[in-house]
């Protein structure tokens, strides 16, 4: 298959349309990570992106949509918490979790009776909603389980020749997927952690929100998840990566305890000079947001530099920085050492 990767304009979005609605997949950019889109009521689309990514089809993916007159064709029932968590976070990087209407294709939900729906905030994605009128399911642009992908060319490196098209819309915003919470019980639960924090989501329900565990611990290879992310090893570079928990001090005496050949570090703002080994920066060490806008494009820098290993500090699970956590941890397969 021939990829053509095009800057987004009115020609290459009437492109991706056209695309959409004869049943193929198109990378678009969203304010998250770039997405792998197809239409959500068509399984022969749906199959085409398990296909593209090799994605285990037990993994559920997320609909976008652009406006709440959508929704009526993608859940069942809209609860009440949804409606206030909607009005408050979209458009914007909050997937929530409600009864499926019967109209979305059973691959998309990995079989469940629910489905993931967000309102992308990125008025390219958006545009192609619009104009193409289909709510499209896109989880992250990249072949499964590698870092997810922040500027086109990233995705065209793990797309080439899968796909037909690939939109250029630039660098992504927020560097990580989207916080997914279910309302579908009384209490909701983060699934996955994200831009949209728990503190935040707390303030606009007035209610307790619970944060599953299996964001910070894994989960059984046969365990049911209703959340992508969840499940089997996400986010890796081809690099074997730990996370190191500690001082910055503690954190390159470890380093230099090891002795690991092509070993690689990532650290914070300013700390480059005090690693013994090749280290580049994913943010500042107190800026949160600014580790996730950086993190898998990182990540794919040191796969290009030639690590074989990838020796991370660990970031504060507060806020957003939980987001950060829980994709640093998956990338490395959950081998985290406190020193």
């Amino acid at each position: 298959m021939d990829t053509k990767l095009l800057k987004a304009n009115e020609e290459s979005i009437d492109l991706a349309c056209e695309l959409l609605k004869n049943g193929e997949v198109v990378a678009v950019p969203t304010e998250t990570v770039y997405g792998l889109a197809g239409d959500a009521t068509n399984s022969e689309a749906i199959k085409k992106i398990f296909e593209a990514k090799g994605r285990p089809s037990d993994n559920p993916l997320i609909v976008h949509i652009s406006n709440l007159n959508m929704l009526d064709k993608i859940v069942s029932k809209i609860p009440e918490d949804a409606k206030k968590l909607a009005k408050v976070f979209w458009p914007g990087p909050l997937t929530i979790i409600m009864p499926k209407s019967k109209e979305v294709c059973s691959e998309v939900c990995a079989g469940l009776d629910s489905v993931g729906v967000r309102m992308p905030s990125n008025p390219i994605a958006r545009e192609i909603i619009e104009k193409s009128e289909i709510a499209f399911a896109a989880p992250s642009a990249n072949i499964s389980g590698s870092p997810s992908p922040t500027i086109a060319t990233d995705v065209f490196a793990d797309m080439n020749e899968r796909i037909p098209l690939v939109i250029d819309g630039g660098e992504c915003e927020a560097g990580v997927e989207s916080t997914v919470i279910s309302v579908l019980d009384d209490k909701p639960v983060i699934l996955r952690p994200g831009i949209v924090t728990k503190e935040e989501i707390e303030k606009v329900l007035n209610k307790e929100v619970v944060i599953d565990k299996h964001i910070t611990e894994n989960i059984d290879a046969k365990g049911e998840v209703l959340s992508p992310g969840m499940k089997y090893k996400h986010y890796s570079p081809k690099a074997n990566v730990v996370v190191v928990k500690g001082s910055l001090e503690n954190f390159v005496a470890f380093i230099e305890a090891h002795e690991l050949e092509n070993a690689f570090a990532m650290c914070f703002d300013g700390e480059e000079d005090e690693i013994s080994i090749p280290a580049l920066s994913y943010g500042k060490i107190d800026d949160p947001e600014s580790q996730a806008h950086n993190l898998f494009a990182v990540l794919r820098d040191l796969d290009r530099m030639g690590a074989e290993y990838i020796i991370a500090r660990c970031p504060e699970k507060e806020g957003v920085g939980l987001a950060v956590y829980n994709r640093l941890i998956r990338a490395a397969g959950f081998k985290l050492y406190e020193v």
